[in-house]
């Protein structure tokens, strides 16, 4: 669950984001009038984009809203969005604030479809960012090529976007602290490398990833750390990569491993469905040296549905230079659908349940819902969390 200081943050987004209509409101319909009123934001502003195709390249320097009079940039048609496309990037935030980008439709850019970040300056971070309803689609279409990549901000949410086709990560996390990532959709697709769905890395901390939809969402649906470059630490390296990310109330489906812990200490991952994955349940590695950091350790496994067939064989992927003996595996519930395989984990699982069929039930939204009635599977997985909210 979310600490009382991020659902106290979160209801403060959700008080002032009904404020947005009460300033000025800038309206454009081409490509050059946007780049002119673009100049023009300031706390308070709306940027209204008719439907349309805007091309790519916008470039978005020093912006700053407040908490109290944030920025919107939105498309003024939800369900004709107005269109980025092609080009390197189709738009990069640079050391901005307290700005709202939603309703828009991202296509076909060779390096990252959004960018974010803090302008290189580590100990000033990019406050108070919002990404709402944005489609991204089809970035790459391989190599460290990511759909939304973030860099050095604190207090941001990436709420109700989707995002299908990348080489790199979904969304790319460095260095990034107190965020939600929450109801998205990552799907893959054929012809992109797509290596991570969502990773979190380079000295990232409290994240929450909830209530969103993996698809083949690459080798590691969710990485909980990874492998960064010193200089690209936020705000400096501390020992690990990723610290105290929670991963609950997701749904996974297919991707070599849905969740691995990298470098990582403290990160959560309760109350997810997990269906079929490729060759892992789990992985817990280290990828940066133990003299600089620490192992990767005491993370969280705990009340989730793990659904499995004969392509799982190492349930867990166990790395060198890991403390795989800290590591929590409480009350999951584990379903072998073409045999009576039980699951070989590093420590002993307490309260495990085991061969209980869920009985999964495919939603018009892709999601599996559990028609099983059996009391075991009682607060175990995606559907547990939603109802717990």
């Amino acid at each position: 669950m979310m600490s009382k200081s991020q659902a106290a943050w979160l209801c403060s987004w959700l008080l002032f984001c009904s404020g947005f209509a009460c300033g000025e409101v800038l309206k454009v319909d081409n490509t050059d009038e946007l780049r002119r009123q673009l100049g023009r934001l300031k706390p308070g502003v709306t940027l209204s984009l008719a439907p349309g195709n805007y091309g790519n390249g916008f470039w978005i320097k020093n912006v700053k809203g407040t908490k109290d009079r944030p920025i919107l940039i939105t498309g003024a048609d939800k369900q004709n969005p107005p269109v980025f496309s092609g080009g390197k990037e189709a738009l990069h935030f640079v050391n901005c604030h307290f700005i709202t980008l939603q309703n828009v439709h991202v296509s076909g850019c060779s390096a990252n479809g959004i960018n974010a970040d803090d302008g290189g300056s580590y100990d000033s971070p990019s406050t108070g960012m919002r990404f709402e309803n944005v489609r991204i689609e089809n970035i790459g279409p391989s190599g460290n090529r990511d759909g939304l990549k973030l860099s050095g901000l604190v207090q941001f949410v990436v709420k109700g976007c989707s995002i299908s086709g990348w080489g790199g990560s979904a969304v790319d996390m460095v260095g990034c602290r107190d965020g939600i990532i929450d109801q998205c959709q990552f799907r893959g697709k054929q012809g992109y490398s797509q290596q991570s769905g969502i990773q979190a890395k380079g000295g990232s901390e409290r994240v929450t990833i909830m209530r969103s939809f993996f698809k083949d969402a690459g080798l590691r649906a969710v990485n909980l750390g990874g492998s960064t470059g010193l200089k690209f630490f936020r705000p400096k390296a501390k020992g690990y990569e990723a610290k105290e990310i929670k991963v609950q109330g997701n749904y996974f489906v297919g991707s070599m491993s849905p969740v691995a812990f990298v470098t990582s200490i403290k990160c959560e991952v309760r109350m997810n469905t997990m269906v079929y994955p490729q060759k892992w349940v789990v992985r817990i590695l280290q990828e940066q040296p133990t003299d600089t950091f620490q192992p990767c350790q005491q993370g969280v496994f705990e009340a989730n549905l793990v659904v499995y067939d004969k392509r799982v064989q190492t349930f867990v992927n166990v790395g060198p230079n890991t403390k795989p003996e800290t590591f929590d595996f409480h009350k999951n519930a584990w379903f072998c659908s073409d045999g009576d395989r039980r699951p070989s984990l590093p420590v002993k699982e307490t309260e495990g349940v085991y061969q209980v069929d869920p009985m999964l039930e495919q939603t018009p939204t892709f999601k599996s819902k559990v028609k099983s009635r059996d009391r075991r599977l009682s607060g175990i997985g995606a559907c547990a969390f939603k109802k717990s909210e």
